[in-house]
């Protein structure tokens, strides 16, 4: 295997995310509820997001409710 082929396969499997800020992983973790993707724990988790934050963003109380063991 080539090494550009290497620098690709590294790229890809180590740098999945770019940097994000919190008022993006808010906004990441608000899209994610309304399509109620198993992905938003891993973001709530990563930054610690609160209840009152996803609400002010406009996440629905019903989704937020249902998160209520691992938010804080």
């Amino acid at each position: 295997m080539g090494k550009s082929k290497k620098r690709i396969i590294y790229k890809g499997k180590n740098q999945q995310f770019d940097n994000i800020t919190r008022s993006e992983a808010v906004e990441t973790a608000v899209k994610l509820l309304k399509n109620n993707d198993k992905e938003v724990y891993a973001i709530i988790t990563l930054f610690g997001l609160s209840a009152e934050e996803l609400l002010e963003a406009g996440a629905s109380f019903e989704a937020v409710k249902s998160l209520g063991n691992i938010l804080k």
